[in-house]
């Protein structure tokens, strides 16, 4: 994400505490957060993706995933 858009998305921070926002703007505001997490959470899974694990041998090993929690326990 560029640097305007963190800008703009300070920016509308700023105003909502101060005076509100405009239906408008909270869309737009909605808008670039959604996209600043999508963003973080590329980058954060980008990185753990490339993350190596060594064991107490000197092992290499790739973190993996973890299977989706389904709610129900045995």
């Amino acid at each position: 994400m560029d640097q305007q858009k963190i800008s703009r998305i300070n920016a509308l921070a700023r105003k909502s505490k101060a005076e509100g926002l405009t239906p408008e703007e909270k869309a737009e505001q909605k808008q670039l957060r959604d996209e600043y997490i999508a963003e973080y959470r590329a980058n954060l899974k980008a990185q753990l993706d490339n993350t190596v694990i060594v064991d107490e041998n000197g092992n290499k090993r790739k973190l993996k995933q973890k299977k989706p929690y389904n709610g129900l326990r045995h």
